[in-house]
């Protein structure tokens, strides 16, 4: 199967809101029916902030989002010589397509937007419970910075040079 990356647009946005949904419940997933919704969409799409991958049918199988977290962003733990940084979110495959590798395409389409948008590096936080996500990023070269409480969790904090 053959996927494409690309920035994604309004005609997108049921298409993105159907693949969070598919989520919620899921191991480790802390969303609902709230969050993330369509106004979470409509902020990335105004920002330029939202990728998603489609398959040869069009049919989007991925999505992630540039994110800009104040609350993330002004934790004590990150390098400050590694300013400015950027932040990733919202990593989202479909069920069937998962273990595959597409959430890693994702996040290395991002880091290479946000090294191409001038951040030096990229900071994100997880959820500590979160094994799946946390093994994805030692191989990607992420170091872990610290760990903080927030939104009424306990999330472990990384952090990448670009």
């Amino acid at each position: 199967m053959e996927y494409r990356i690309m920035e994604a647009t309004g005609e997108d946005t049921d298409a993105v809101l159907r693949l969070y949904r598919e989520q919620i419940g899921r191991e480790f997933c802390f969303w609902n029916e709230e969050y993330p919704g369509p106004e979470t969409i409509r902020f990335d799409l105004s920002r330029n902030a939202l990728f998603v991958m489609k398959d040869e049918n069009e049919r989007i199988v991925a999505a992630i989002s540039i994110e800009e977290d104040e609350a993330v962003d002004q934790l004590e733990c990150w390098n400050p010589a590694l300013r400015p940084a950027g932040e990733y979110a919202r990593v989202a495959v479909t069920p069937d397509c998962q273990k595959q590798g597409l959430a890693r395409k994702m996040v290395y389409h991002v880091l290479e937007e946000l090294k191409r948008r001038g951040y030096r590096s990229v900071h994100i936080v997880v959820n500590r419970d979160n094994t799946a996500a946390i093994r994805c990023y030692a191989p990607i070269g992420f170091r872990m910075a610290g760990e903080c409480e927030l939104y009424n969790q306990h999330f472990l904090c990384y952090e990448k040079e670009l």
